[in-house]
């Protein structure tokens, strides 16, 4: 049984809670978190951002070993498949890092309250454990940092074994002959890559006209190339009404986005799996928020103001659950901030400089802003690029798929948005959000000095082609 009384309780131990909890312990917060599941590290290290990446970088491993190994004259034969070890290998990277956030919590003498939380009052937090016993916290702040959960689609009940989400789609028991994959943003591409590396024939259903909204356009009309030269179909401007899961195969019904229903346009398409990745929405149920009067918008996201403080005095929220990029960094920022605050400090988050990973491969990685951005916004911009089949390390590693591009303001040359499209690029785009947070100029990227032969040299090179003077281009 945990000290009821805290400085601090943080309900939710995802990259937000967690962070926010030994950020306020380290500034000498008496600090407690409050966790309904088993283990710690929320959606991004269980069934979220940790395990996806650990298939992706297996499966990329399974299929460089049958194409690029021979290209580099090593022999090794066809690469068989062991999707029992393949998972494994993903259990175990899950277990090392929920594991590592259990310790970082003792080390930061952080008290770890089991079980489901709920705000009855003013600095009063609930948590009922599984076993059905509850004891009630007291504390001076309360931090929400419970996330996000799957977007469903009405309609279509998933099982998590045929019709899955994220989570089913990350333990299926064999490779499918057929996947379709709804919505063509993040999770659904990445998954779908996994699938279609492991033998999956991928068609993915988005109802927009393009892929990866937000992003860059004419970044992702590239990308969707590179996606389509790998073997993924991608059916846009289409929606899935149905699915039809009586039978052997799922049956789904697609329709055209704009309800058009002209003769021909309605298709019934055979496959084995289904993956809904439509999208995430805030997790509060249970909370009792509404019972505490927090406001929340019309998607369900808690309102607060630039100090994550909501209407209710004592109560914060960080992560998923407010407003903004649904991204682990990014709730791993805003609890740093919330734990300064809380403390005195000057807690803040530059959402201008929140990057954002695509970790597929090739990878695509973005800071800043798009050019339909900039557009929208009426200011004046200068685009340098740079493609990969010019730069010197790129052609050793036969690596020279996509681009890299800088969009600098036209009148100071402040750089407002870079965007990488290629191998590695969510590790080059750091180099980018370190720039970008000094305020620095294309002229400063391009007047440093980058190792060669290195990847991130493109980046040096489209700074220069932002002035028209690429060296290698």
């Amino acid at each position: 049984m945990a000290d009821s009384r805290y400085d601090v309780v943080v309900i939710g131990t995802g990259p937000g809670g967690y962070v926010c909890a030994i950020r306020a312990a380290q500034l000498g917060l008496k600090t407690a978190v409050v966790e309904k599941d088993n283990t710690f590290g929320g959606t991004c290290l269980n069934v979220g951002c940790i395990p996806s990446k650990a298939l992706l970088h297996a499966s990329e491993q399974f299929e460089e070993a049958a194409h690029a190994f021979p290209k580099m004259g090593i022999k090794v034969g066809k690469p068989s498949l062991d999707l029992g070890a393949m998972l494994k290998f993903k259990d175990d990277a899950v277990d090392g890092n929920v594991k590592g956030v259990d310790f970082l919590l003792k080390k930061n003498k952080v008290d770890a309250v089991r079980g489901v939380g709920r705000i009855i009052g003013p600095g009063k937090v609930e948590v009922k454990s599984a076993d059905g016993k509850v004891q009630t916290l007291e504390t001076k702040a309360i931090v929400i940092a419970t996330g996000s959960d799957v977007t469903r689609l009405k309609g279509i009940d998933i099982d998590e074994k045929r019709i899955v989400s994220s989570t089913g789609a990350l333990t299926l028991a064999k490779v499918p002959e057929k996947l379709i994959v709804v919505g063509a943003g993040v999770i659904g591409l990445e998954l779908g890559s996994v699938w279609r590396r492991l033998g999956a024939q991928v068609t993915v259903v988005e109802f927009l006209d393009r892929i990866v909204p937000g992003i860059d356009l004419d970044v992702a009309k590239n990308f969707q190339r590179l996606l389509e030269k790998q073997g993924i179909a991608f059916k846009l401007s289409s929606k899935v009404t149905g699915v039809d899961s009586s039978g052997k195969k799922l049956k789904v019904t697609v329709e055209p986005a704009a309800n058009d229903k002209k003769d021909g346009a309605v298709e019934t398409i055979e496959t084995d799996v289904v993956l809904v990745a439509v999208g995430r929405v805030p997790y509060t149920e249970g909370l009792g928020l509404d019972e505490a009067g927090v406001k929340t918008d019309n998607r369900g996201r808690v309102i607060v103001d630039e100090h994550f403080a909501t209407n209710v005095p004592g109560i914060y929220a960080i992560g998923d659950v407010i407003a903004g990029l649904m991204l682990a960094h990014k709730a791993e920022d805003e609890g740093v901030a919330v734990a300064e605050i809380l403390a005195g400090q000057a807690g803040h988050v530059n959402y201008d400089v929140i990057p954002n990973v695509i970790y597929t491969y090739p990878e695509l990685a973005s800071v800043g802003k798009s050019e339909e951005e900039l557009k929208q916004a009426g200011i004046a911009y200068n685009v340098g690029k740079f493609p990969f089949t010019a730069n010197g390390r790129a052609k050793a590693n036969q690596q020279t798929e996509g681009f890299v591009k800088i969009l600098a303001d036209a009148k100071t040359d402040r750089v407002l948005g870079v965007h990488v499209l290629g191998a590695d690029a969510g590790n080059m785009i750091a180099e980018a959000a370190v720039a970008m947070e000094f305020g620095a100029s294309a002229e400063d990227i391009a007047r440093t000095c980058h190792a060669h032969p290195t990847l991130p040299e493109a980046v040096k090179e489209a700074a220069l082609a932002v002035g028209k003077r690429a060296i290698h281009m």
